[in-house]
């Protein structure tokens, strides 16, 4: 059942007109005290919310009306409808538990498609089934293919991900650098409606201010001087499918602007046509930064923020899941061996315990770097820790070179600070610098490196 409360008539009518079409059961009420007393004793699925019910318009008698419908029904999605609209009213509504923000008149298809995203979020059924899956169910029944892991922080995201993937809602996953923000649009995609759509990936943090326009809404032919023909934007290419936003928080202000107008009404204007075009695109972003801190700062828009903020999904660093390490950890290994006819290799428990104390602030692509450049340089079939140790300290050891001089200077370095790590151990020395012991002696005498003979 649908509840729609707004004191014109006419737009009550209009709206159960549209929603009964839908296939959906509706009630409407004109005021706000018949409201309250029905949803203190009933659980609707939805509610369509106007915001002023009396000739004032800022909206606060919606806002008044959306917290107490909250302390009676706080799980059911309200969605707010108003003909006063303004950027302000609509953060306030998100801010105070909306589930989404329309402005009359409104377009049919996106007040449906918001309807629809808000009873699939609310059926308790759903939720409870995906809450009490193992991996292996959510495996049988969902495409989550390249998402490693099992933990209980990475299931919590992954029940979220199927949860919400059959809707259109927007969706914003945040989380380290590494931690595989990617995969999960990806399974987001995967799994929706859209799966056969295009899912386009857009790295917002690579394209400048300039290019912005041109490369998200594509130009005409001569629309700027190096115009020679004319191109699709990113948008017009995800159409139909899934658009996914990368590195989000690096957008300049500017481009946020542009970027608000699409996903508020679905349309864009390629650069040289005045004309717009009407898109239908899920938007999923992901960021490594602090939205709310960057918005208190004013570099990122607040409104932005609430637009492609309806669901959140954090994904975990790599630190704080546990067992994962082990199986990332062996998956890669496997991979590498594979693709490069290699025999199969192992880890031993100690070289697990290296892993799994770890920081790995880099998370999974770190990991990923690890296990390849270990097992490559050692060409072991078994890994223990010190071939992990081995492998860190050259990696700590080029980041450095740079810093310093000539290649003299880099030489001599990189055996002082390997005689420093190995407390003089000259087999272990040589081993790591990749040197034989009497090569590594020649250059311990030309660099006049003390050491025990």
């Amino acid at each position: 059942m649908i509840i729609i409360a707004d004191d014109d008539s006419a737009i009550r009518l209009s709206l159960s007109l549209l929603l009964k079409q839908a296939g959906y059961e509706t009630i409407d009420f004109a005021q706000p005290g018949e409201l309250m007393d029905f949803v203190r004793h009933t659980t609707p699925e939805v509610i369509v919310l106007d915001m002023n019910f009396s000739r004032e318009t800022s909206g606060d008698e919606g806002l008044k009306l959306l917290r107490q419908i909250r302390l009676f029904q706080p799980t059911v999605p309200v969605i707010l409808i108003t003909g006063w609209g303004s950027i302000d009213l609509a953060v306030a509504g998100m801010k105070a538990g909306a589930f989404d923000f329309i402005s009359k008149p409104w377009n049919n298809r996106a007040l449906l498609d918001s309807v629809g995203n808000a009873l699939v979020l609310s059926k308790s059924g759903n939720v409870a089934d995906t809450n009490s899956a193992t991996r292996a169910q959510l495996d049988k029944q969902y495409r989550l293919s390249g998402i490693i892991g099992k933990s209980p922080v990475l299931m919590e995201a992954l029940k979220t991900v199927v949860r919400i993937s059959p809707t259109n809602a927007s969706v914003l996953i945040t989380g380290e650098s590494g931690t595989g923000k990617e995969l999960i649009a990806e399974a987001i995609h995967n799994n929706s409606p859209r799966s056969k759509a295009p899912f386009v990936k857009v790295n917002l943090g690579g394209i400048s201010q300039t290019l912005f326009e041109s490369e998200m809404f594509g130009h005409k032919k001569g629309a700027f001087t190096d115009a020679h023909t004319e191109r699709k934007g990113r948008f017009a290419i995800a159409d139909g499918g899934t658009i996914f936003l990368d590195e989000i928080g690096d957008l300049d202000l500017t481009s946020q602007v542009k970027l608000l107008r699409v996903l508020q009404e679905q349309t864009f204007e390629m650069l040289g046509d005045s004309r717009p075009q009407k898109i239908d695109v899920r938007v999923v972003c992901a960021t490594n930064r602090n939205l709310p801190e960057m918005i208190e700062q004013g570099l990122f828009r607040e409104d932005l923020f609430y637009r492609i903020n309806l669901i959140q999904i954090h994904l975990p660093p790599l630190r704080e899941r546990g067992n994962d390490i082990v199986l990332l950890a062996q998956n890669f290994a496997n991979s590498l061996t594979a693709n490069n006819n290699l025999s199969p290799v192992s880890f031993t428990d100690d070289a697990l315990q290296f892993l799994k104390t770890s920081p790995f602030h880099g998370n999974i692509r770190e990991l990923k770097n690890l296990i390849e450049r270990t097992i490559l340089m050692s060409g072991k079939n078994e890994i223990c820790s010190d071939d992990f140790e081995i492998t860190a300290h050259v990696k700590k050891a080029q980041g450095q070179l740079l810093q310093l001089g000539t290649l003299d200077d880099i030489e001599r370095h990189s055996i002082v600070e390997a005689m420093n790590t190995y407390n003089g151990n000259l087999s272990k020395v040589a081993q790591v610098l990749g040197l034989s012991r009497g090569a590594l002696y020649r250059r311990l005498d030309k660099y006049n490196i003390d050491y025990e003979h």
